[in-house]
């Protein structure tokens, strides 16, 4: 069931250019089955679909839809006769795996989706992070950077949603966040070493934006 899942993914999303492809998919993927190992109980197959699964179908590429990813994994995994069981707690994880802005709570209830959870945005930080960020800042037409425009720290989905801030400011609003919402002990771990990183790089950033190296 993983296996043929795995083919479906890299078969959907292979190419794509924005950093949500199948090689963060993948990523993902080995992520979240290294922070399972460490976390007692927790459903291995359901945290490798819901890893497989959680960007099929993304709202930023479904306009704004945040239910298309839920129904094209349901509609998968009963395509392939998987237990209603594990195809209901698989669903809850892709419906529910999505920062939504900085002031938005997180609803993730179940261990396995933490897992997930804290995988996808582990990816979103440290080299590969970056990398992804001016990514999608590129596809999105953003500026790199503009100290004239300062970051916002939305409240609601729909804030964050319609966002129109610099690449740079995307750091700020989302990715330096993410150390202090991980729900695993290795998922912090993990987090704390890249959050580093992109705190070194943006001090970069600014000295070579100023001139001063």
């Amino acid at each position: 069931m993983i296996k043929r899942t795995a083919v479906h993914v890299k078969k959907t999303m292979y190419g794509e250019g924005t950093g949500h492809d199948w090689w963060h998919v993948y990523r993902v993927w080995n992520i979240a089955k290294r922070i399972a190992e460490t976390e007692k109980n927790a459903d291995m197959e359901v945290v490798e679909l819901g890893a497989l699964l959680h960007d099929i179908k993304d709202w930023k590429f479904s306009n704004g839809d945040m239910k298309a990813g839920e129904k094209a994994a349901r509609d998968w995994l009963e395509s392939i006769d998987t237990d209603p069981e594990i195809v209901d707690k698989v669903c809850y994880i892709v419906g529910n795996v999505s920062f939504k802005g900085s002031g938005v709570k997180d609803k993730m209830k179940t261990l396995e989706g933490r897992i997930v959870q804290d995988a996808d945005r582990i990816d979103a930080i440290g080299a590969i992070g970056i990398a992804r960020c001016f990514a999608y800042g590129g596809y999105k037409g953003r500026q790199i950077y503009d100290p004239e425009i300062k970051p916002v720290m939305h409240k609601t989905f729909a804030a964050y949603k319609s966002s129109e801030g610099t690449s740079v400011n995307h750091f700020y609003e989302k990715l330096l966040l993410l150390k202090d919402r991980m729900h695993t002990r290795e998922g912090k771990r993990i987090a704390a070493e890249r959050d580093r990183f992109i705190c070194e790089y943006l001090d970069r950033f600014m000295d070579e934006w100023e001139g001063r190296k």
